[in-house]
């Protein structure tokens, strides 16, 4: 179907795949620790809509000019480790908003003075996922495995693959979103362990950032 060969052991490997730590299981959970399950799966859809960008730039072929080009490889590196160490200090600097002075449930007033922006927790996350190029080369070390290269449209491949990557993603993504905000719900109801959790999440962001800026390509 599609020149795609093996088809189930691709969706195995791509299960497993996701299911390994990395940038995105991270800001995905720090996302949905900090400001709860909305933002969580707010911060999921950006980064499936970022791994979208990765398989339509693959299937393209664009992918292959970013493994290239060191000098283009460098700046995408630098673009995103520099916008997570931008997010992190976000984080870091951000002060609460105060409390309505009333007798309003700790719920109502945190909903009512913080509200959520949720276009800019998705579009950080697609931010986070295109500008690491370490997903790119990725995508065109992998999915060529699991190509016919007889198969005479090999664009289609590329989706094919990508789209069910994108799929697996999403499903494992969402329990993370969904368990990591569970798990902190009691501990958001509390301003000043809601601070510290953002805190955290900032000092996570700087680290992820540092890293991705420090491997080698």
């Amino acid at each position: 179907m599609f020149g795609i060969e093996n088809y189930l052991g691709f969706i195995l490997a791509a299960i497993l795949l996701n299911i390994t730590p990395g940038t995105d299981s991270m800001y995905i959970i720090t996302r949905s620790m900090s400001q709860g399950q909305t933002a969580g799966f707010y911060s999921v859809f950006g980064i499936i809509s970022g791994i979208l960008v990765h398989t339509l730039l693959a299937a393209l072929g664009l992918s292959v000019l970013l493994a290239n080009s060191p000098f283009a490889f460098t700046l995408v590196k630098y673009i995103g480790a520099s916008y997570l160490c931008y997010l992190g200090f976000k984080m870091l600097t951000s002060k609460p908003a105060p409390l309505l002075a009333s007798n309003l449930p700790i719920e109502e007033k945190l909903a009512s003075t913080r509200p959520l922006d949720r276009w800019q927790i998705y579009k950080q996350g697609v931010i986070t996922n295109t500008f690491n190029p370490k997903v790119a080369l990725f995508f065109l070390a992998f999915f060529p495995q699991f190509i016919d290269s007889s198969y005479g449209n090999s664009m289609l491949s590329f989706l094919g693959l990508g789209l069910t990557f994108a799929t697996t993603g999403f499903m494992w993504f969402s329990c993370l979103a969904l368990l990591s905000s569970k798990f902190s719900e009691n501990l958001r109801k509390n301003p000043t362990i809601e601070v510290i959790l953002n805190r955290i999440s900032g000092v996570i962001f700087i680290g992820m950032g540092v890293k991705l800026l420090t491997e080698k390509g």
